[in-house]
This record gives structure tokens, C-alpha cells and sequence, in this order.
């Protein structure tokens, strides 16, 4: 068969050539439509659930939320495993299937479970996280201003209003996602003392708000043929309308709700903050890429779209981008382009210093960019993406093995038979050499065959990498056989070749007497190799280990974990010193820092304020003056970081750190879990865990979640006090939910809707005795300070409660 083909190759060059140069074109086609990132995707097909509970603690979210969706997950078909979160405001449940199932299908089956579930009044339905996966991440921009007279709110409606609804409509993004700002509403504060001149209750307050907010329909009035449309409007549009609202009437005088209260534009609990380059706060976009789609198309489509707006917006509003996953992109492709250009001048340099021919080095060197093409045609038609482990990973030295062994061979017989047909002669040396170059490259496919069978994340690692080196051996061997000696009868020429190239005349005469010393003296050479493979043993026992060589990405991560409890300001003012400490100390080697602390409007991230994501974008390596390494850089700045008291630095990379917690929930390289029940025996566990951990050689950062510590006020109702002046419970904990603010309806301001809440004013917020000292409404007729009606606890609570089945 091999002899046929040979033949019917050489037979047939015209059509040959254009086969060849067909596949050509159609590779260069593959390759232009190749998914293009900078490492392969080890995510497994995860589904994430995020119900937002704003009133919540961690224990009571567990109990009322988590729990009963784990619940309703449990038993799905492919299900491998499921992974729970509960903190203050937040539970996110994250449904983890095997790689047979479609993604489509998991979300389909775990929309369906979810909407059998009952979860408590008040509390919004669970939604699903985007189509991504762990690097769906490609995209972080910051919308900011340097105008003072511009809000935070501001700043995060024209994000939420211009901004955002703009990018999703580009091809290929999944979510873009908010992070930080303020989100704008309208607040109805009551004044203890107006309430209490008036007697007026704040039930009656809230009742009033949410009686008259709401636009109704009066199906159709005909009148004389014509058919009119009724339509009731009392839904609130204006902080004006708000005030204007009858509570009640004294001696015939309404008394309205700005009366009692001051109704202003404010916004919501935070649970998250922006900050960049030392600067201030923004409003920080994250953009996220299909699953399955190439990043550096969705990522440049998202610049292009980000610039179109940047002219639609004012003057004093910019938007910067501060990660794009191209750079990466780029720099992997540059890699794979010079390896590609390196491989083929080294194989044209050595076959003619080797040979001396430069036809035949020329011929041998094309072998190599046409199995890239042919590669690229597969890995198009089996949906591998092009990365540093697929591309470049490729050892042009096995593709042009079989070309070497084709070419040399013809060349030499061409050369020694100058007289007979040219066609003839590289017949039958290509005949001659066809069994050994084709066994040659099978050996080799079969060697990778093993890879193919791996499973999970070593699987996803690896398998786009195995694919990818048989796709281009075999196309190296199809080349061999067919236009390696087509290109041989067409170029070489026929005169004889006078004697060897002085390069192997010299190896010769320095190969010949070693040759001969080792034959001669047979122990001492067995003797001696055995030495060197002992010795060769032993360093490599001495030697380290690791899964894969670390990608330096380009850019850091430090994740900055504090005491849990802190408030935002006081994160963010750290945050801004943070950044603006390690621009003064690394100028040459940070382009750009940014810090997002708590959680993002789609949880995709979940994080409480006490844990901060410091992202510092460096400058290219050769501009580097502090450090020659990525490493020698962590260490410098973590060495300027442990100056500031109270923190705990942790370095990684944007990737890797969101391929851990999506795989593990967790940041780390290497995280040891703990379950049970009992709270504290698994601090106590823990914390011998940890402590064996650190005496580990070259462990760095081993430190604990932080997962307790939360100061908590409990408010518990005096049932005995409560029920005799007629008091009830649901009253009480109404007091207490103005703390962090009550929704009672929606103001409407053309097409947008803002919440419309009632809250306590800042003097009762930020000062428990001022809460307990609040006057509230009995049956008697008499106002009773808070206090008198509830105990005020002061405790130390759960922060984050994590579980985890399955296997």
C-alpha cells in the first residue's frame, strides 16, 4: 500500500501540488476561525444558583435557603457534585454535573428543580448564574470620573443604564457583570421625634407608601362606537409625590409623609467596592465571554463597542479597560509564531550544515507549517481551542523526522546516480526508507494514545494537547509519503555530489576513535553508563515536582483578606493606600492596579467585605527594575504589603485563581477540607490543620478561611413584655429591618424603576443605644423606648457557612 501511494504520488505531481495547496488555503481558513485563548478550559460543567436575601444572616440563609435548594438539586441525572455558600445577604448553591452532560441540558434540568422550591416571603427567586465558565472571565473595565460633583450613583445608573445593555448586545458575551457604585433609590427616613409629635406609627407610614403606589387597568368603556381605554395612574414618579402623601388628619389638617419624614435620593446597602491606581472608587464592568467561544474575538468586539460608547457619554465620564484576556492571547500567539519560525530556520540551518543542501533543508522546513495547517483544519473539526498547551506544545522535531529521513535519502541517491531519471531515483529511495519513517511516526501517535484517557482536569489539560501532536504527526506522515517526494523530483538536481559536507567530516574524525575506545574497552563503558544513570536517578529523587510548568499570565492577583466585621469605608480607604503604596514602590513594573472588595451585583464571585482582590496589570518583563522574575516581584511586593497591620496577602494570578475556586470553591494551590456539625471542633481541627501545614517545606500563605467572627447585634423580643402591652413580635423585628431598610414598592422615572425603601435615619443606624432608645407605639396609648421591649445582644457570629456533597 505504501508503495502504491509513493507511486501514485510521484505519477500524478500536478495534482500533488494542488491538493497541497488546497489544503493550504482551507488551513489557513481553519486557522482564522480557530477559538484562540491562552490556556485550555479545566472547568468542569458547573451550574451556579445565587439567591439574594438582604436581611439575612449566614446561619438563618442556611437554614431557610441553601438547605432547601441543595434539597431540590439533589438526584439530578450526571450529578457529581454539589457546593453550598452561605453568607449575610447572599447563598449560592454551585450543581457540579460529569463532562457527558450539556451544559444546556444542566441548566435546564436545575431551572426545573428550582422552581418546585419554596423559599420564604420577601425572598427573590433563585437565578442562575451566566453560560461561562472559569475563564469566561476576559473582560474588566472602570467607568470613573474626576469631576467631585459626580455620584457614585451616578455613576452605576449610567453604567447599568447606557453601558451595560450596550455590551451584552455584542456576539459571543454571556453576562456584564456591575461591581461596585451605588445603586440608586429613594428613601422615605422617618424622624423619631416628627413620629412621635404626630402619633404616627411607622406601620402606618409603610402602609400608606404601599396603598398608594400602583397604576391599574379598566378594561374598555364604549361610548358612540368608540372603544376607550381605561387606565387608573397612582404610581409614585417623584421624591415630591412621595412627600405630598396623606398619613392621616388632626383637626382636619392632613398630615402627610413629609411631615414626619424626609424623603431623598439615596442607595442601598453595599456589598461591594471598586477602587483603581489610588484614585477613589468606581464602577468596575466585568465582561464574560459564551461558553465554547473565542476570547479574542468577544474580547476585542468588546473594546470596539466600549469606545463607540465612550463618544456617546459625557465629557467627564471615562471608561478604561484594565484587563483584556487578548494581551495574554497575543503573547501565546507570538510564542507559537516564534517557535514556528525558530523550528523552521533551525531545520533548514542543521539539514544544511548537516547535508549541504539547501533544497533539500528548504523541502523539509515546509513540512513543518503544512502540518500546522493540517492540525489546525482537525482541531477546528473537534473543537480545540488554540493555546500555549495545544500549539505550542508542538515538537517540530518528530514533524519533520519522516521528512528528514524521505528527503536525505533521495538527495543522496540523487546524487549518487546522476545518469538515471530523476522520478525514478526518488522512487525508489522514498521506497527504500517508507517502512522506518512510517513506523517511525507511529510510534510516536501511539505513545500519546495513553493521554487520551484521562479524565477531568488532567484530561481537559492535556487531551487538546495530545489531539493536537497526533493531528500534526499524521499529517507530518501523509506529507512524507506524498509531497516530500514529489517536491524531491521536482527540485533536486542531478549533479553528483563531490564528497561529505566538512561538518560530518569533522564529527567523523572526532566520532571514530571514541567509537573505537568503547568497543575496545566494553566493561568501562557499560560501567560508566550505569554510573551516569545512577547518578542521573539520584538528582532527579532530589529534585521537585509539579501537575504543570506555572503560565505567568502578566498580570497578579493579591487577594487581601482582613478582619471580618470591617466596613466598607474602611476596606476601601486600605484598599485605595494599598494601591497607591505599590505604585510608589513598583512604577516601572505595574501598568495598572485594581481592587474589588465584598461581591458583584451577579455573585459570580462571592466575597465578603472583610476579602479583597487586588489586580495589578504589569509592564513588559524588560522594563522591569525591581525584580528580573514574576516570583522576585510577589515577593517584593509582599514584602512592602507586610507593613500594613491587620492584613493577609495572597498571590496569584487572574486565571489561575478563578480556575481554583471554580474547580474547588477555594484560592488556594493546595486546600485541606473539614466537615462536620459542631462549629467549634472544627475551628480546633482547623487550626491543627493549619499549624501541621505551615512546617510543610515551602509552604507559603497557610493561613484559615476566614469564616467566624462576624459581630452580630441580636434584637430577641421580651415575649412577656411584648404580649402585655400588646406588643407583637412582627413589630419589633419591623424596627429592626429599618435599620438596613424596608422596600415597600418602586418609584417609577420613565422606563427605569428604583426601589423605594424606608430606613431609619444615619443616627439610629450607626448607634445601637440610639435603636434601643427608639420610642414605639403600645397598646396603652403610651410610646416605650425599644429597649424596654427587646434585649439587645451583643455576640460573635458565623461569617460564611460552606457545605459539600457528592464525591
Amino acid at each position: 500500500m505504501l508503495e502504491r501511494i509513493i507511486s501514485l504520488s510521484l505519477q500524478n505531481r500536478l495534482l500533488i501540488c494542488v491538493l497541497a495547496g488546497l489544503c493550504t488555503l482551507l488551513g489557513i481558513r481553519a486557522l482564522s476561525h480557530l477559538p484562540v485563548d491562552a490556556f485550555p478550559d479545566t472547568t468542569p460543567v458547573q451550574v451556579q444558583v445565587n439567591v439574594q436575601a438582604p436581611a439575612l444572616n449566614a446561619e438563618e440563609i442556611e437554614q431557610q435557603i441553601t438547605l432547601p435548594l441543595e434539597l431540590a438539586l439533589g438526584g439530578l441525572p450526571g450529578l457529581v457534585q454539589l457546593r453550598s455558600l452561605s453568607r449575610f445577604g447572599l447563598a449560592q448553591v454551585v450543581a457540579t454535573f460529569d463532562d457527558a452532560t450539556p451544559m444546556p441540558l444542566a441548566r435546564q434540568w436545575v431551572a426545573e428543580r428550582l422552581a418546585t422550591v419554596e423559599l420564604p416571603d420577601g425572598i427573590e427567586r433563585p437565578r442562575l448564574g451566566p453560560i461561562s465558565s472559569g475563564l469566561g472571565e476576559v473582560f474588566h473595565y472602570i467607568l470613573r470620573t474626576d469631576n467631585p460633583a459626580r455620584t457614585l450613583s451616578e455613576l452605576r445608573e449610567w453604567h447599568d443604564r447606557v453601558i451595560r445593555p450596550a455590551l451584552l448586545q455584542v456576539p459571543g458575551v454571556a453576562e456584564v457583570n456591575t461591581w461596585g457604585g451605588l445603586e440608586k433609590q429613594y428613601h422615605v427616613v422617618p424622624d423619631p421625634q416628627r413620629l412621635l409629635k404626630y402619633s404616627v406609627t411607622v406601620d402606618q407610614l409603610i402602609e400608606a407608601l404601599r396603598a398608594n403606589n400602583r397604576n391599574v387597568g379598566g378594561g374598555v368603556i364604549t361610548r358612540a362606537g368608540e372603544s376607550l381605554l381605561v387606565h387608573g395612574l397612582g404610581r409614585l414618579t417623584h421624591a415630591e409625590q412621595i412627600a405630598n402623601l396623606v398619613l392621616t388628619t388632626q383637626d382636619g389638617v392632613p398630615v402627610r409623609v413629609g411631615d414626619v419624614a424626609e424623603v431623598r435620593i439615596d442607595h442601598g446597602l453595599r456589598i461591594g467596592a471598586v477602587t483603581a491606581e489610588g484614585r477613589g472608587e468606581g464602577v468596575l464592568g466585568l465582561g464574560f465571554m459564551l461558553l465554547g467561544e473565542n476570547s479574542a474575538r468577544v474580547t476585542r468586539a468588546l473594546k470596539a463597542k466600549l469606545a463607540d460608547l465612550q463618544a456617546a457619554l459625557p465629557e467627564d465620564l471615562r471608561l478604561e479597560v484594565f484587563y483584556d484576556r487578548t494581551e495574554l492571547v497575543d503573547q501565546v500567539i507570538r510564542t507559537v509564531r516564534h517557535n514556528l519560525l525558530a523550528g523552521a530556520l533551525l531545520v533548514v540551518s542543521v539539514l544544511f550544515a548537516f547535508l549541504g543542501h539547501l533544497r533539500a533543508g528548504l523541502i523539509v522546513a515546509l513540512a513543518i507549517p503544512l502540518s500546522m495547517l493540517f492540525a489546525g483544519q482537525m482541531m477546528l473539526q473537534a473543537g480545540i481551542a488554540a493555546s500555549l498547551l495545544s500549539l505550542g506544545a508542538i515538537d517540530f522535531g518528530l514533524i519533520v523526522d519522516s521528512s528528514v529521513i524521505m528527503v536525505e535519502n533521495c538527495a543522496r541517491h540523487a546524487a549518487l546516480r546522476p545518469n538515471q531519471p530523476l522520478r525514478e531515483v526518488v522512487r525508489e529511495a522514498a521506497l527504500e526508507v517508507r517502512r522506518p519513517t512510517m513506523f517511525g511516526e507511529l510510534i510516536i501517535l501511539i505513545v500519546f494514545l495513553p493521554i487520551l484517557t484521562l479524565e477531568g482536569v488532567e484530561g481537559k489539560l492535556f487531551r487538546p494537547m495530545a489531539l493536537t501532536m497526533i493531528f500534526a504527526l499524521f499529517g507530518a506522515m501523509v506529507l512524507s509519503l506524498t509531497l516530500m517526494p514529489v517536491l524531491a523530483s521536482l527540485l533536486f538536481q542531478r549533479a553528483p555530489r563531490q564528497e561529505e559536507p566538512w561538518l560530518m567530516r569533522w564529527l567523523g574524525r572526532v566520532y571514530a576513535p571514541i567509537l573505537e575506545a568503547a568497543l575496545r574497552y566494553r566493561t568501562a563503558t557499560l560501567l560508566g553508563a550505569l554510573g551516569m544513570v545512577g547518578a542521573g536517578a539520584l538528582l532527579a529523587a532530589q529534585r521537585g515536582a509539579e501537575f504543570l510548568p506555572r503560565l505567568s499570565e502578566g498580570a497578579l492577583v493579591i487577594n487581601i483578606v482582613r478582619l471580618t466585621g470591617v466596613s466598607v469605608e474602611e476596606a476601601v480607604a486600605g484598599n485605595t493606600w494599598i494601591e497607591r503604596e505599590l505604585l510608589r514602590e513598583f512604577p516601572d513594573e505595574i501598568a495598572r492596579i485594581w481592587s474589588r472588595l465584598g461581591s458583584a451585583e451577579v455573585a459570580t464571585d462571592p466575597m465578603g467585605i472583610e476579602v479583597t482582590d487586588v489586580f495589578v496589570a504589569l509592564q513588559p518583563r524588560h522594563e522591569w527594575k525591581r525584580a528580573r522574575t514574576q516570583a522576585e516581584l510577589a515577593e517584593a511586593m509582599r514584602q512592602v504589603l507586610a507593613r500594613v497591620p491587620g492584613i493577609r496577602a495572597v498571590f496569584s494570578q487572574p486565571i489561575e485563581m478563578r480556575v481554583n475556586e471554580m474547580i474547588a470553591g477555594l484560592r488556594g494551590d493546595v486546600a485541606v477540607k473539614v466537615f462536620g456539625e459542631d462549629l467549634a471542633t472544627l475551628r480546633s481541627l482547623a487550626e491543627q490543620i493549619r499549624q501541621i501545614l505551615a512546617e510543610v517545606r515551602g509552604a507559603r500563605d497557610v493561613a484559615l478561611e476566614p469564616w467566624t467572627g462576624q459581630p452580630v447585634l441580636r434584637i430577641v423580643a421580651r415575649s412577656d413584655t411584648a404580649d402585655r402591652l400588646g406588643v407583637t413580635a412582627d413589630e419589633i423585628l419591623t424596627a429592626v429591618e429599618l435599620v438596613g431598610g424596608l422596600a415597600v414598592g418602586d418609584v417609577t422615572e420613565g422606563l427605569r424603576r428604583f426601589p423605594l425603601v424606608v430606613r431609619w435615619p444615619e443616627s439610629v443606624r450607626r448607634d445601637p443605644e440610639a435603636l434601643a432608645g427608639l420610642l414605639w407605639p403600645v397598646r396603652t396609648g403610651a410610646w416605650l423606648p425599644l429597649g424596654q421591649l427587646a434585649t439587645f445582644q451583643h455576640t460573635e457570629g458565623v461569617a460564611v457557612i460552606q457545605r459539600e456533597w457528592g464525591q
